[in-house]
């Protein structure tokens, strides 16, 4: 049963915000990322609750997981459910699992659609209105600075000259993201909660805020890391492996790239191998935290050269698919996303702070984080991409494959089943 894919103008078209909580109606709900975890939580025997999923064995049942004593969770960084469905051609694994009817409808990302606030999304089962980590760039209302939330640095700072001089980061990752995780949850009962990734992420400032309780077993090459998690699973209780090849590649050189078919060839054997080393009986779930849109430099914008577009903006967090605007002292957010709208027209949806919280962009909103987001969000459509010359470099402002607005390609993430 093959996966019909819609034609590209309707997979780059802004689809309707999408709705948190076990019974929410519309797009998300309890088929969304931010559900995973207390599913398969459920699944193993041990139901964790979280502020936006109060009934796992709901979440359980939307998705639906088998029960399981072992459970592995990969998240593949990047690897939409349309991205995945135009390559099926090179991935047999993965292939033979959509051909599955249960395998073939996507859930739902959070917006932004982005790692940092996908992956605390994903490991606290809440949302980043609650967990503050809300894009790429955000402010740092204690300093007045926007933050890099990768590594938790000044977003605007000079590199350093040698860059293996490490320097620390510019806020707390457990003062900035307060949701307990599932993963201290489950391990808070008692129950085994492994990580297999790289050993840089090992204690990184985003799996610290993210991603923090497992016991991390780290390994360089792809191999050991499928064989570590494989291992690990023969144990109850829940593993989670990171696979990343897919957002790199595609931030370099582009998802319809030779290089990211190679990059997915690879990762479909991986995930292969994973499934033959695992135990019989293994729970095997595969997800991602975003997808990916191919950008169109005839739609790339450059917002330093837009005097209308700068005026009254003191500083430009987000990514280029979605911008957070910090108003100049005394400046109208209204007065400013008039502006921007008036400019871009159908390339973005511009919504003030106020309007986006009432829309439900970040889910529920703690009155801790509200001071965190932009006072204007602009939500790129089409392929197109808002950049700024001013603080982006080169390679910055002209990356082949980006993320992060609210289109059927960044939103819809795989979620397929499997038992070894």
């Amino acid at each position: 049963m093959s996966v019909e894919t819609p034609d590209m103008d309707e997979l780059l078209r802004l689809v309707p915000t999408v709705t948190y909580g076990d019974t929410a109606a519309g797009r998300g709900g309890a088929l969304h990322l931010s559900a995973v975890l207390p599913a398969l939580s459920a699944a193993i025997g041990h139901p964790i609750s979280t502020k936006v999923h109060t009934d796992p064995q709901a979440c359980k049942k939307a998705l639906g997981l088998p029960d399981a004593t072992s459970a592995i969770v990969v998240l593949v960084d990047g690897l939409g459910y349309w991205n995945l469905a135009m390559r099926l051609g090179h991935a047999p694994y993965l292939r033979s699992l959509m051909n599955e009817s249960a395998n073939q409808r996507p859930i739902a990302t959070c917006a932004p659609s982005t790692t940092v606030a996908a992956m605390a999304t994903f490991g606290t089962g809440t949302c980043p209105g609650l967990t503050g980590m809300a894009g790429y760039m955000q402010l740092e209302p204690n300093n007045h600075k926007l933050i890099q939330l990768i590594q938790f640095k000044d977003a605007l700072a000079p590199k350093p000259v040698n860059p293996r001089i490490t320097t620390p980061p510019m806020v707390d990752p457990h003062d900035l993201q307060r949701e307990q995780t599932v993963f201290e949850k489950l391990r808070r009962q008692e129950v085994r909660v492994t990580s297999s990734g790289l050993p840089k992420f090992a204690g990184s400032p985003l799996t610290e805020a993210a991603l923090r309780g497992t016991d991390y077993q780290a390994n360089v090459t792809p191999r050991d890391r499928v064989l570590a998690a494989a291992r690990a699973a023969r144990r109850p209780g829940l593993t989670y492996l990171y696979i990343r090849d897919a957002d790199k590649v595609g931030h370099n050189y582009g998802w319809d790239s030779e290089h990211w078919v190679a990059a997915f060839e690879h990762i479909d054997a991986q995930l292969a191998l994973l499934k033959r080393s695992a135990s019989a009986g293994t729970l095997i779930v595969i997800i991602a935290d975003h997808g990916m849109v191919q950008t169109d430099m005839d739609q790339r914008l450059d917002i330093a050269t837009e005097p209308s577009l700068i005026h009254g903006v003191e500083l430009v967090g987000g990514e280029p698919r979605s911008l957070m605007l910090y108003a100049e002292p005394g400046e109208s957010p209204d007065a400013i996303a008039d502006r921007w709208r008036d400019r871009l027209g159908d390339a973005a949806l511009v919504r003030t702070k106020e309007q986006a919280c009432a829309d439900g962009l970040f889910g529920p909103v703690s009155e801790r984080i509200r001071p965190i987001l932009g006072d204007v969000m602009v939500q790129a459509a089409g392929a197109a991409t808002f950049v700024d010359s001013r603080t982006q470099g080169d390679k910055a402002t002209h990356l082949p494959s980006v993320h992060g607005s609210q289109t059927m390609m960044e939103m819809d993430i795989p979620c397929l089943i499997d038992v070894a």
